[in-house]
């Protein structure tokens, strides 16, 4: 047992109280869902309006969804939906529910007592609540795993199983527009809560492993149902540009971030200076735009531009990197983040007094308008079907279209043989010498394609944000482009794509956590090294790498190897780089 698990009861007394779990969680989930319908707080204007009976906020309805989880999953293991509990894991589904219900209780009567203040602002209701999510917390201690059928081999019909997929993207369009929709700090940690009570409840009941299962199957179904959905979320905003523009951050984020990876999770080249291939990005973009302070006086169209910038990061990534890549590990991170700062000083310096006038200094370059593109001007809103698109949906639609575009560079890079090539320099780059890679050139590739694409990514920023200077590309933003890559998970799309969503969505809607957010990231990145090193989704490799102890898992790869109709070259989950096998198999 490992000590940061929550202590399982002797396995005597488990089996002495074992048929008081089901109607002890039953009794729990009815009072959950009844107290949700009461009112939890005397006093109103946080977390919604908690104070009317019979009329529940968007925290209580939070709260009735678990609850109503927890009866279909009990249900399941005895009852009307006893078929379902042969396929899904209902009691270890429900011990996560119940776990995650009682956490997210405990929050919101923290909540009111901080807002209101005071326990005795917790009205009936509330308790009403808690009690029954701590009724489902103590019978979920009791309740013993049932034999299962191998949910791997269930299949429905295709057509039920794209419709299932589509289902689960739109309920992740739903739930993501409801979150972010929460302005209030405190509202917006219960939504989290709950959309990860969500989360566990489908991995531990099973559920998740049969969606994969059949992802994997309707691959493209599933990408394209991504893209849908990412299309579709500017319209859930009514044409409001609060959470579009922390959208269009998280996009240019995750879009470098994606950039990095080929560098770090590819390669295996640790870079604490990428920030400067965004910068060097943006400043090409800002220099040739139509910008009243713009220092050289050429205004290509924005294509030109972008080809431009793509070329002069690259190049930079490759005068870094000659010199530099002949030495790794330590010494290449301490080269790169010397690199990074030397960025940041050249642009303060830039200014006509100290060299040529490019950069205009520390005032940067501001006033940079807006793209239009065939007649299409970014800055302006539009209206589709009567929904109004402002200025940062527009920009959000085409950083939509750039990312499309790095995550198919970055998957055909990966799965071709110049991929391979990297993951065996990041393996072992004297035995990958030794096997006739070419090392030196490959690393170079690794370097300057990333750059490339950040600088593209860079030319979209400048003009979104209107303006350019050297205090945004400093070293803090290089760490928190590496945090993402790790927290998310080396060498998978997905992963990068959730640790960026992460990383810079926090820090916008916890603004009253802004003092501490770098030591509640540095606590977080503690926490997932120490539990979770291979990062939130992991490719099957790098879970072996990290945890070449555990045999299961192992075995289970193997199989999936030889069933698998995808080939022997794509084992990674859906949404990942598509993995190349155990780490065995790459030697």
């Amino acid at each position: 047992m490992s000590w940061w698990k929550i202590p399982t009861l002797p396995e005597h007394v488990v089996q002495r109280h074992a048929a008081k779990a089901w109607p002890l969680g039953l009794l729990g989930a009815v009072l959950l869902i009844v107290g949700s319908f009461l009112s939890w707080s005397y006093v109103g204007g946080f977390l919604g309006d908690l104070t009317i009976n019979f009329y529940p906020g968007t925290v209580q309805i939070f709260a009735i969804v678990l609850g109503v989880i927890a009866l279909v999953l009990l249900l399941a293991m005895k009852g009307p939906l006893h078929r379902l509990g042969r396929w899904l894991d209902a009691a270890l589904g429900f011990r996560a529910v119940a776990t995650w219900a009682t956490i997210y209780l405990v929050f919101v009567i923290v909540a009111i007592t901080v807002q209101a203040p005071g326990l005795i602002n917790v009205n009936p209701g509330g308790w009403i609540s808690l009690a029954g999510a701590l009724l489902m917390f103590l019978a979920s201690r009791f309740a013993q795993p049932q034999p299962l059928e191998a949910l791997e081999t269930a299949r429905m019909k295709p057509w039920v199983e794209i419709l299932l997929i589509t289902a689960v993207m739109a309920l992740a369009l739903v739930l993501a527009a409801v979150t972010l929709g929460l302005e209030e700090s405190w509202s917006f940690v219960a939504a989290c809560l709950f959309v990860a009570g969500l989360l566990v409840t489908a991995v531990r009941g099973g559920i998740f492993t049969w969606v994969s299962q059949a992802a994997a199957r309707h691959r493209t179904v599933l990408t394209l149902s991504a893209f849908v959905v990412a299309f579709l979320f500017p319209f859930t905003q009514n044409g409001s540009d609060a959470n579009m523009s922390i959208a269009a951050q998280v996009l240019i984020f995750a879009a470098t971030a994606v950039g990095l990876n080929i560098v770090v999770g590819l390669a295996g080249l640790l870079d604490l200076g990428y920030i400067a291939f965004l910068g060097s990005g943006a400043y090409v973009a800002a220099m040739l735009s139509s910008s009243a302070f713009a220092t050289i006086d050429w205004k290509p169209p924005f294509f030109v531009v972008v080809l431009i910038a793509a070329v002069v990061t690259a190049c930079l990534g490759l005068i870094i990197g000659s010199p530099t890549l002949r030495v790794s590990g330590d010494y290449l991170a301490i080269v790169t983040l010397a690199f990074g700062e030397i960025f940041r000083l050249a642009m303060f310096n830039l200014d006509g007094t100290n060299g040529p006038n490019l950069t205009r200094g520390p005032n940067g370059i501001g006033a940079i308008p807006d793209l239009k593109i065939g007649g299409f001007d970014f800055g302006q809103v539009h209206s589709v079907f009567g929904i109004p698109l402002g200025r940062m949906s527009n920009y959000y639609f085409l950083l939509l279209l750039l990312i499309g575009f790095i995550i198919l560079v970055f998957t055909r890079m990966n799965n071709s043989r110049i991929g391979r090539g990297w993951v065996a320099i990041r393996e072992d780059e004297r035995a990958a010498d030794a096997m006739g890679v070419n090392v030196f050139g490959l690393k170079l590739l690794a370097f300057a394609g990333g750059a490339a694409l950040a600088g593209i990514a860079g030319t979209i920023k400048a003009h979104q944000d209107t303006s350019v200077s050297p205090d945004q590309y400093i070293f803090l933003e290089s760490a928190f482009l590496l945090a993402a890559v790790v927290l998310g998970g080396m060498g998978t799309i997905a992963g990068v794509l959730l640790g960026a969503t992460i990383l810079k969505l926090l820090p916008e809607k916890l603004r009253f956590f802004n003092e501490y957010r770098l030591l509640i990231f540095g606590l977080l990145l503690v926490v997932m090294m120490r539990f979770r090193p291979e990062g939130l989704i992991a490719s099957k490799r790098r879970q072996l790498e990290f945890h070449e102890e555990d045999e299961s898992l192992a075995d289970e790869v193997e199989d999936r190897l030889e069933t698998s109709d995808l080939g022997p070259g794509q084992t990674g989950p859906p949404g990942s780089s598509g993995s190349s096998g155990p780490k065995g198999a790459q030697a």
